[in-house]
């Protein structure tokens, strides 16, 4: 007699036997793939439908401006949550930078979207595809509708500025899904992270040194996203508005939120994170590295004030360089110790040469 749930089960016993624990490396790749990275991609997805249902609603009056901003601090916590996961099609040509334009050292993002609500050319979705990718983001949402003036909440402002909020709503919304269908898709990303070789990644060994060198590149990121406001790339003179959302007020919640994402890449779920993947011998690094995380998040949530305010007297400077360090600390144990134990060649990375 024929029995499909037999069939089934047989199935997937052969399915795990290809990642079977004699290659804990595809273990590890497809259990982050799986249980840590997927679950991130599906957030943001929903975080940019609210985003666009959230747009539409407020420009038909439904809804108010701070609901409106609510929904935009959660699509930017998505985001922030995904920086330290960029592997695969979303990192690659100018996808980033069509979900969030910084560093913005010329404010192109206000002078831009500026541009475009004046310009004589009525704005639709097909108008946005074909602007630069500096109004296509979070950051020229954000502008809209924190930074905009007169009042985004009056009729006035709403009819000059809405056609682009709902445009940009939709082009996030409409990336979000391209990317997570792509990840689900036949030899998509989750089964190049799954089974090797493929087209991707000759053996897992790969698809680890990736993950790792995303990890290192957005610790790096989260630095420079810190380091630039306060001055360190600048002779110590703060600069406040160089900071990732600084028109919200996010950028220290953004920075809390990515840092979180790499700790999961880390631990893991079960511990079938990169750290998972250290033996007994190297357990002296994996409780460095916990300590690294467990100390810079403390900090992050110790503090309650936004960055703005944290530059403009000496104890809000020294909160910021404890975060900073604690940050760094973090970033050279992955960039140095943990790619040396796990026999990964980091090479350059996205921020050399910034």
């Amino acid at each position: 007699m024929f029995r499909p749930k037999l069939l089934f089960t047989s199935l997937a016993a052969i399915a795990l036997g290809a990642c079977s624990p004699q290659d804990p490396q595809a273990v590890t790749s497809a259990a982050i793939a799986k249980q840590v990275i997927l679950p991130t991609y599906s957030r943001w997805v929903e975080a940019d439908r609210q985003l666009a249902a959230s747009a539409l609603s407020y420009c038909e009056g439904k809804t108010t401006l701070d609901a409106a901003r609510a929904d935009f601090l959660n699509a930017q916590k998505a985001w922030a949550e995904l920086q330290p996961l960029l592997v695969g099609p979303l990192a690659e040509g100018n996808r980033p930078w069509q979900v969030q334009f910084w560093p913005d050292k010329k404010n192109l993002v206000g002078r831009q979207v500026e541009q475009l609500v004046n310009g004589d050319k009525p704005i639709d979705n097909e108008t946005l595809g074909k602007s630069s990718v500096v109004v296509r983001g979070l950051s020229a949402y954000e502008y809209i509708l924190f930074d905009s003036k007169p009042d985004i909440a009056t009729p006035e402002q709403k009819a000059r500025y809405c056609p682009l909020l709902v445009a940009i709503s939709e082009h996030q919304k409409a990336l979000a899904e391209e990317i997570l269908k792509g990840w689900n898709s036949t030899d998509g990303m989750l089964s190049q992270m799954t089974k090797f070789p493929n087209q991707r990644y000759a053996d897992s060994h790969e698809a680890i040194a990736d993950l790792l060198r995303a990890q290192v590149t957005a610790l790096d990121t989260l630095k420079k996203k810190l380091g630039a406001p306060m001055g360190r790339q600048s002779k110590g003179i703060a600069q406040p508005l160089q900071a990732e959302a600084w028109r919200s007020h996010s950028s220290m919640k953004s920075l809390e939120a990515s840092l979180k994402a790499a700790q999961a890449v880390w631990v893991g779920v079960d511990n079938r994170g990169l750290r998972g993947l250290l033996g007994k011998d190297q357990s002296a690094l994996a409780d460095k590295i916990d300590a690294a995380y467990a100390n810079a998040l403390k900090l992050l949530a110790a503090n309650d004030k936004p960055l703005g305010e944290l530059l403009a007297d000496d104890a809000g400077k020294q909160t910021l360089n404890d975060i900073y360090d604690s940050l760094n600390v973090v970033h050279r144990l992955h960039e140095g110790d943990l790619a040396k134990a796990l026999n990964i060649q980091l090479g350059f990375n996205a921020n050399d040469g910034d």
